[in-house]
């Protein structure tokens, strides 16, 4: 397989990951509340519409250091790791407490920073300007087939039901997990691009620099980790103030403000 070939398989696999992790995740969240009612316990108290604003704030606030934890584990193991924790939370329902779902519920916002940008990286890395608009599509359209087939689940599996029992829960719950957990696992399938080409006097420098790395030590290894991650940091925080994404900022507030009421 040629390099654009390997490319192009990268993103599918990403987007079934991606497919598989949120048909459970969306499938959870659009029918959690539904199954807060129809618990009956004295020790559960929760709330799906306070999880899910805990989340998205939690979410909202973790994004400035989401680059800094991408840029020292890596953007695949940043993404099955964020995918673990998303599985957790759906596997909370299975016998919910209300510390654990709160608690959940903030793990998952630190998670879906990570999660997403993370997914951005291996979007931009496996992509060029020529290919970019093609690939974005592919993955979108594979992630939002997640909205077809968990609700069409849920339609088969509580058809007629009038109260969901928690023998049907517990079904569905250890189910959307074993979903998630698929997703995760798709992520070790994704294979690092071959690196372009490289001209004359790129491979003469690329060699020098090699020379000149060769003496480090794992000392200095670590405070370069260290360091990357700070520069992330950096870059995002001056990004956010650019006069492209201030004035994207206006759509992007509206947009998620249109999504809360979806």
């Amino acid at each position: 397989m040629g390099p654009e070939g390997k490319k192009l398989l990268n993103i599918v696999i990403l987007g079934l990951g991606f497919m598989f992790m949120f048909t459970a995740f969306q499938t959870c969240g659009n029918i959690e509340q539904t199954i807060i009612k129809s618990f009956n316990s004295s020790e559960f108290h929760g709330s799906g519409y306070t999880s899910m604003a805990i989340i998205y704030g939690v979410f909202s606030a973790s994004n400035l250091m989401a680059p800094s934890v991408v840029t020292v584990i890596g953007p695949q193991l940043s993404m099955f790791v964020s995918g673990l924790i998303y599985s957790g939370y759906i596997a909370m329902f299975i016998h919910p407490l209300t510390w654990s779902f709160y608690t959940a519920s903030v793990l998952v916002g630190v998670a879906a920073a990570v999660l997403w940008t993370a997914q951005g990286n291996v979007l931009a890395i496996n992509s060029t300007d020529n290919t970019i608009g093609r690939n974005s599509g592919i993955f979108w359209s594979l992630l939002q087939f997640s909205l077809f087939f968990g609700n069409l689940y849920i339609y088969c599996a509580w058809h007629g039901h009038v109260h969901i029992t928690d023998k049907d829960r517990r079904t569905v719950f250890i189910s959307l997990t074993v979903i998630s957990l698929v997703g995760c696992f798709l992520f070790f399938l994704i294979r690092k691009p071959d690196p372009e080409p490289l001209s004359g006097s790129e491979v003469t420098e690329s060699l020098l620099q090699t020379e000149s790395t060769e003496g480090s030590t794992s000392s200095s290894s670590q405070s370069g980790l260290c360091s990357q991650a700070l520069d992330a940091f950096v870059k995002a925080c001056k990004m956010f103030v650019t006069k492209e994404m201030l004035l994207l900022s206006i759509s992007i507030g509206y947009t998620g403000l249109e999504l809360t009421f979806y």
